[in-house]
């Protein structure tokens, strides 16, 4: 008979982290591509969004920053620390964070009409940039070197953001129900890293 002790899910979790590195972005020190307050401007899949994101190269494959954020979230969203190796890295870190920030509109719905309706009406609210005002972990990046860098840069989280939000609606609805899966709700709970960008502290 296996007698369950108090605190062994926490045990059993910090030695799953302990075992279990990370995930990185494929994209750390991907040539040619720009950067803005230490976060790489790559290339994505544009497939429901317009705005300022190169396309992607045909040799870098069909997974993009964005693809990498969603099949790495919950495995990543468990870790309290994660070391950055490159400006992608930073990059997944803004997506990951407005991943867990989707999810807790999203548990508000129960039709993919409802989660696409908030995912949109998320993306285009206002959100801080490295070193304003309520932007987790701004010791991590740097700041915009000018308004046009800055102007740049929301322009191209803006349209990461929208397509991000159609993405992971598509795998958040269950088939059978049409309504989001218990399976990814059940990860607003976590915060990467201890962060967020909604409540107190961020």
């Amino acid at each position: 008979r296996v007698v369950r002790r108090h605190g062994d899910r926490a045990a059993n979790h910090r030695l799953y982290s302990a075992a279990m590195p990370a995930y990185h972005s494929n994209f750390n020190g991907k040539e040619g591509v720009k950067s803005i307050a230490s976060i790489a401007l790559l290339p994505i899949n544009a497939k429901n969004s317009k705005g300022p994101a190169p396309r992607p190269d045909p040799a870098d494959g069909e997974d993009d920053v964005i693809d990498e954020a969603l099949k790495y979230f919950k495995a990543n969203v468990f870790f309290k620390n994660f070391e950055v190796k490159g400006d992608a890295d930073r990059l997944l870190i803004f997506l990951t964070l407005y991943i867990s920030q989707a999810l807790t509109r999203i548990q508000r719905c129960n039709s993919k009409d409802g989660c696409l309706k908030e995912m949109y009406q998320l993306s285009i609210e206002a959100f801080p940039l490295p070193g304003d005002p309520g932007f987790p972990l701004s010791a991590m990046y740097s700041k915009p070197a000018s308004k046009n860098d800055s102007d740049m840069l929301r322009a191209y989280l803006l349209q990461l953001r929208q397509e991000l939000g159609i993405r992971l609606v598509d795998l958040v609805i269950d088939k059978a129900s049409g309504k989001p899966s218990k399976w990814w709700l059940c990860f607003t709970k976590r915060k990467f890293m201890g962060k967020s960008f909604d409540g107190p502290g961020r």
